[in-house]
């Protein structure tokens, strides 16, 4: 199933279970709590299992690509990047972790601060439901094989759904070695 209409359909049933709770009741409210953070504590366990994997197989196969310019940056070409299986998989993962906190902070302001516990509950499946779709965890945990939409550098998933995707990383011999000749980038960040 597409991950966006699994939002959509997670979130309208979450939409109709906060209807019947009552969001007053300190004991609702307290499993809500449990709820929201088992599943953020269970999505962080997931990736610091696959960071064990992933660190376990120690894949150094180099991997070469030219990155996406930074339109925010003002960058108008890409960057060679040139890096190893393990170390990407583990920037991705340290990414996924970042999100988990960001979110844990932003469902922290709007419970504690501003006293909304609806978005909590909203919230309580989306950290494993985003753990069990990350890429990594599909190549390392699930055993699938890296091609297709699993091929690394992965793409960068668009945020409206197709439009306005974002450019892909150029992993083509040509790009390469334009890049290379550039000189832009091509150190191995360690």
């Amino acid at each position: 199933m597409n991950p966006q209409v699994s939002n959509l359909v997670i979130m309208l049933v979450m939409m109709q279970v906060s209807r019947r709770l009552d969001m007053e009741s300190p004991d609702v409210i307290f499993y809500v709590r449990v709820a929201y953070c088992s599943s953020v504590f269970a999505a962080w366990a997931i990736y610091q299992y696959t960071r064990g994997l992933i660190v376990k197989k120690n894949d150094l196969t180099t991997l070469k690509f030219v990155a996406p310019p930074n339109a925010m940056a003002g960058e108008s070409e890409g960057k060679l990047q040139v890096t190893t299986v393990r170390d990407y998989d583990l920037k991705e993962l340290d990414a996924a972790v970042k999100s988990i906190y960001t979110g844990l902070a932003m469902m922290g302001f709007m419970h504690l601060y501003m006293k909304y516990t609806n978005p909590l509950l909203m919230q309580s499946i989306s950290p494993i439901k985003s753990a069990l779709e990350h890429n990594e965890i599909k190549i390392h945990l699930f055993g699938k094989p890296a091609t297709g939409d699993l091929k690394r550098p992965f793409k960068a998933p668009s945020l409206f759904g197709g439009f306005g995707a974002q450019p892909e990383a150029k992993t083509d011999k040509k790009s390469i070695e334009e890049a290379e000749k550039a000189g832009t980038g091509g150190v191995k960040a360690e």
